[in-house]
């Protein structure tokens, strides 16, 4: 019997139960071999410090060779389109992973691929990332069930996958995010589709009221560095300062996916303060990766 591809370009191709996995699955640090003499492609349209590194390393601990590609190797839409690079990578690969700007890349990779498609970030979203937050605040508190997540800033591809992924975990999520900067009316109905308790706050300490998690990131994502000036002035009065961690619950931690800009979007008092676990964070993007080849290539 042929078994169905599993894909995984946001965090709602998995189910609840199948999200708990896959953090089960992150907690084997000495993980079965299944890669063993076989490779993961790594496509990279947009450059990377965590993904590349987090992302190489999970395919050797499973005992693969991680091959990665840079756009000017791949020409991916330009050179050759996206249905042709994955026709030729899944006949050397085991998996295909790619960190494009445009989503749709992603999805026509997937449509023709027999081997799973992981999204390492597009402009729609970032499902690793969610995953080692979920893993972050689990390890943290214990358990997910109940937390609430307060992200402040711009509503872009990192608060969409953990928004997603808050719901399928029963964490209820906000949205703190200055006018024209939120999530639209159909991201807001995704979640709440999924059964996720969302809401849209206007002001900062009002989404941080008593959030056991505070989150945010960079003003002007990769892609959008022109906009940087007018979104600085935008974002005024959105940076998580200290009396900002004081209107979150007194054992509420800060999160934020990194690169960080100290003085923007955090106090430098907040990120490298006791109640940062960005670090932590940023390790788990190994184990996360690690976990969501486990489950994805075991699957298909």
């Amino acid at each position: 019997m042929t078994r169905m591809t599993r894909h995984l370009l946001d965090v709602d191709d998995l189910t609840g139960d199948e999200v708990r996995a896959v953090l089960h699955l992150a907690g084997h640090r000495n993980p079965p071999k299944i890669l063993d003499g076989r490779g993961v492609a790594l496509v990279f349209e947009k450059p990377s410090l965590r993904t590349r590194n987090s992302t190489e390393m999970a395919v050797v601990q499973l005992g693969g060779h991680p091959l990665s590609l840079q756009a000017n190797e791949v020409g991916l839409g330009a050179r050759e389109t996206p249905e042709d690079v994955a026709r030729t990578l899944e006949r050397y690969h085991a998996a295909i992973c790619a960190r494009v700007f445009e989503h749709d890349k992603l999805e026509r990779m997937a449509a023709v691929s027999s081997v799973p498609v992981v999204n390492l970030l597009s402009d729609q979203s970032h499902p690793l990332q969610a995953l080692a937050d979920l893993l972050t605040i689990d390890h943290h508190f214990g358990s997910l069930e109940g937390r609430t997540v307060a992200y402040i800033g711009d509503a872009n591809n990192v608060a969409r996958s953990l928004a997603l992924a808050c719901a399928r975990t029963g964490m209820a999520f906000r949205y703190g995010c200055p006018p024209g900067y939120g999530p639209s009316d159909a991201e807001l109905d995704l979640v709440a589709a999924m059964g996720g308790v969302v809401s849209v706050h206007p002001r900062p300490a009002e989404a941080a009221d008593g959030a056991d998690v505070v989150y945010t990131d960079v003003w002007a994502s990769m892609g959008k560095e022109e906009e940087a000036e007018a979104r600085r002035r935008a974002f005024e009065g959105y940076t998580i300062d200290a009396a900002l961690m004081e209107a979150a619950s007194p054992q509420g931690i800060f999160l934020h996916c990194l690169p960080a800009h100290r003085g923007e979007e955090v106090d430098a008092a907040v990120i490298d303060g006791s109640r940062s676990l960005v670090w932590q964070q940023a390790e788990n993007r190994m184990h996360t990766a690690r976990a969501a080849l486990m489950f994805l290539v075991e699957l298909s």
